[in-house]
Parts: C-alpha cells; sequence; structure tokens
C-alpha cells in the first residue's frame, strides 16, 4: 500500500519539461541564426 502511495507521489511532483525543451531548441535556433547572420555579414565585407 505505502509503494503506491510513493509512486503516485513522486508522479505527481515530476515537472513537465516538454515547453522547457522545446524553449530552448527555440533559442538555441535563434543563436545559430544569429552566428550565421553575423558570420555572412562579416565575410560579404
Amino acid at each position: 500500500m505505502r509503494n503506491q502511495e510513493t509512486k503516485k507521489a513522486s508522479e505527481k511532483e515530476k515537472p513537465e519539461l516538454k515547453g522547457t525543451f522545446i524553449s530552448v531548441m527555440l533559442l538555441g535556433v535563434f543563436i545559430i541564426i544569429s552566428w550565421i547572420g553575423a558570420f555572412a555579414l562579416f565575410i560579404s565585407r
């Protein structure tokens, strides 16, 4: 009985990280695009 209670409690405490993962990926894409843009500007001059 106690094992089931701790399992339910641990499932409740587990955070939902899907949104965090998507946010980090979008930030990474933005940084990569910024670097590519800066590099292209540097090469073109």
